[in-house]
């Protein structure tokens, strides 16, 4: 009996052995191609699809296989399409961009769900089955190999999510790179590109606004008509207008399906006129309002889809509408801390709540998500560890579309990776993320990838160990005394040591660690500002070598604001490092007529005569005061002569951080009695870049006093252009010199 068994256990390995044989191809054989490269239509993923795989197996092998046009196929040939296929055997539960790879009778078919699977199924043959990998901007790999031979393969895939979004530096110059990372963009999919914060551009403000302010947003007593407005949503002519307008949009883009009419950025500027508030509070949310004009459109166009944001103010669900099912809900995280999953702190558990309503209600959600530091690209962002499980949490809550967005511009916090893992966990979020980490590590820094492995798992212990958040505003400095403190700096930068030791004989390897290298160079130039016993010789060294990097790399900014890293190269030389000047304001004290705002308050006792100048965030150095002026009295402790007082100021329109419109110096002797010395107007500047404005007064003539009045009068309230219209806006100053 025992025999038996060996022998019919022989007969079954032999079969299975001789199935796969026959089902197994050789394509190409020695340098010789064996097949050809068969498609079924002449549709352009078909054909984007064949002409991707010709062109890597030409790569791999020296070989060019032909394409032609629906013919019968032989053995060896490849067929992408679906025209000659038995649709319920081969494509039975593909979706769009879904695929099905199989072969039989030594003939590899490749056939899709729709959109562009038969792309993603030559994607996947070539990564599985021939072991290329593509990691960044025209970075691939792969062995040569003269024979190319698949085995015998059945397998079926189908998108997460039918709509993948991510960012990265290489979508805009490599045609190869979105494709082979299965992610779309909105100008793919919306139609004529109406995508996200639309409401100006359906009912423009420069149009109606003069005429018609009773189309625009009404709170603090009146309408706000302006770029930056939203619009109250029950005037029965803003209805007609939009939908005349998207009946415009559609008919000019019949191949589109859907489009965004979405709030502008801004928070609050919803409007508050009794009609709409009154929808608003029977449905216990700010969205209340907006979801019922939506789903008006939605009625009017039941063949499309209207997507609208549910994005600060709008985050929470109403209780009683529901969405049509051709609303589609885009969620927005913006306001989560990323340290940790979602449901693991307040403002993550806030959103979970929302997420939950929403899908309640709806099965048409799209998930917009942050990994993103938007005042520093160039610092360590650690939220690898946290990204699969909000991803599965996205697809449990219903949403069918999500855009990942992330730091991955040129010299990011691994870039590359980043866009990289989390294309592959929005087509699957099952797959194991430490696994791919070390797939790409691998595949990307050669015999560096243990020492980079051992950096991003210490650097996420000591975020998550040093009880700090992490926030899409961070500045390296919030770090310094956590995860990026000086003992961890060492680590961090031995292993970076190590990385480069191990790949010093490979160019390419070598540039992409230096590359890598840059968040930590960075960070250590951004926390030695902030410190008051800076090593200048050693700082300048740190400062030369990242100024010849940015340089090297061609990295084009540091922030979403477009301010690039040679514009703070030379910023930090003459801002940052302590220079020998007659300075008697340093160490004075400070009281204040109007107090600073919360917590500025107590920050600000010191940090206006520290000799520190704050950074590009608000976050650390600065003292702010929020929709009022300001005044303080610097007292220099005795009576002294100088000519110069100048007071620094940030302009960051991001953060509703606007300059003041004047300031007034006045000095006394006595610090009740002042005399003002010079009122000094400050312009309106509109501009997006992140700055610095100093407000110098030099007299010809020497001034003599012990007391320095400084009167601030701020913008107070966001102009009409600005996104934060008819709300308090802030103005932050970090140091008074007098010389």
């Amino acid at each position: 009996m025992k025999h038996k068994k060996q022998l019919f256990s022989f007969i079954l390995v032999f079969l299975s052995l001789s199935i796969s044989n026959i089902n197994a191809q050789t394509t190409v054989q020695n340098g010789k191609p064996k097949g050809r490269i068969i498609i079924t239509t002449n549709s352009i993923p078909e054909k984007k699809a064949a002409e991707l795989l010709q062109d890597f197996l030409q790569r791999i092998s020296g070989t060019k296989l032909h394409i032609v046009e629906n013919i019968t196929p032989n053995r060896g040939d490849i067929v992408i399409g679906n025209e000659n296929q038995n649709k319920s055997v081969f494509t039975k539960d593909l979706t769009e961009d879904g695929f099905r790879i199989t072969n039989s009778d030594g003939i590899l078919h490749i056939v899709s769900g729709g959109g562009n699977g038969s792309i993603y199924g030559v994607v996947t043959l070539l990564e599985r089955f021939l072991g290329v990998g593509y990691w960044g901007e025209h970075e691939y790999s792969f062995q040569p190999q003269k024979t190319i031979t698949f085995p015998s393969i059945d397998i079926a895939e189908n998108p997460a999510f039918r709509y993948r979004q991510s960012q990265n530096y290489a979508l805009a110059t490599d045609s190869i790179y979105k494709l082979w990372n299965r992610l779309e963009s909105p100008d793919e999919v919306f139609a004529a590109d109406y995508w996200v914060h639309t409401f100006d551009r359906l009912l423009p403000s420069e149009k109606y606004g003069k005429e018609h302010p009773e189309y625009y947003s009404f709170f603090n007593g009146k309408r706000h008509p302006g770029k930056a407005s939203q619009w109250c949503l029950t005037n029965p002519e803003v209805l007609e207008i939009v939908t005349a307008k998207l009946d415009s949009i559609f008919k000019a883009n019949p191949q589109k399906h859907i489009i965004s009419v979405s709030q502008n950025d801004g928070n609050y500027t919803n409007c508050q006129c009794e009609k709409c508030k009154a929808i608003d509070e029977h449905e216990g949310a700010l969205s209340g309002s907006l979801i019922h004009f939506i789903n008006k459109l939605a009625d009017r166009f039941p063949e499309k889809e209207i997507s609208t944001l549910a994005y600060l103010y709008t985050m929470k669900p109403p209780k009683h509408v529901k969405p049509r099912p051709n609303v589609n809900i885009m969620l927005c995280s913006i306001d989560c801390d990323r340290e940790v999953t979602l449901t693991e702190n307040a403002s993550g558990r806030e959103f979970v709540k929302a997420m939950e309503g929403w899908s309640r209600i709806s099965d048409n959600i799209f998930v917009w998500d942050y990994g993103i530091n938007f005042d520093n690209y160039l610092v360590p962002f650690p939220n690898f560890h946290i990204l699969r499980e909000n991803i599965r949490l996205f697809k449990k809550n219903h949403a069918t579309m999500h855009f990942s967005q992330i730091a991955s511009n040129l010299g990011g916090d691994f870039a590359e990776m980043r866009t990289w893992l989390v294309s592959k966990l929005m087509w699957n979020p099952q797959a194991d993320t430490d696994s791919l980490q070390n797939v790409f590590l691998k595949g990307y820094y050669g015999d560096a990838a243990p020492y980079l492995y051992r950096y991003i798992k210490i650097m996420e212990g000591a975020l998550i160990g040093s009880g700090q958040r992490l926030w899409i505003y961070d500045s390296p400095v919030s770090h310094k005394y956590g995860m990026l403190k000086p003992e961890l700096m060492r680590r961090y930068n031995i292993l970076f040591d190590k990385a480069e030791q191990a790949v010093a004989n490979d160019s390419t390897y070598l540039a992409r660690v230096q590359r890598s290298r840059l968040p930590i160079q960075y960070s250590e130039l951004d926390i030695a500002r902030s410190e008051s016993n800076m090593d200048v010789e050693d700082i300048i060294k740190k400062l030369d070598l990242f100024e010849q990097r940015v340089k090297l790399f061609n990295v084009p900014t540091l922030n979403e604001r477009n301010n690039s890293p040679i514009e703070y190269c030379n910023l930090y030389r003459s801002r940052y490092i302590p220079k020998e000047e007659n300075t008697i304001s340093r160490g004075g004290k400070i009281s204040y007529i109007v107090p600073p705002t919360g917590k500025y308050a107590e920050v600000g006792k010191n940090t206006l005569t520290d000799g520190l100048y704050g950074g590009a965030t608000f976050v650390e150095g600065w003292v702010g005061w929020e929709g009022i002026d300001g005044s303080f009295i610097l007292d220099l402790g005795e009576q002294k002569e100088f000519n110069t007082i100048q007071t620094d100021f940030l302009h960051q329109l991001g953060a509703w951080v606007l300059q003041p419109t004047n300031v007034t110096y006045s000095i006394s002797d006595d610090g009740v009695d002042f005399k003002e010395v010079k009122s000094l107007d400050n312009p309106e500047d509109r501009d997006v870049k992140i700055k610095f404005v100093d407000i110098t007064y030099t007299s010809e003539k020497l001034m003599k006093a012990r007391y320095i009045k400084a009167d601030i009068t701020g913008t107070k309230t966001c102009p009409h252009w600005h996104y934060g219209v008819g709300h308090p806006c802030w103005f932050f100053i970090d140091e008074i010199v007098v010389k």
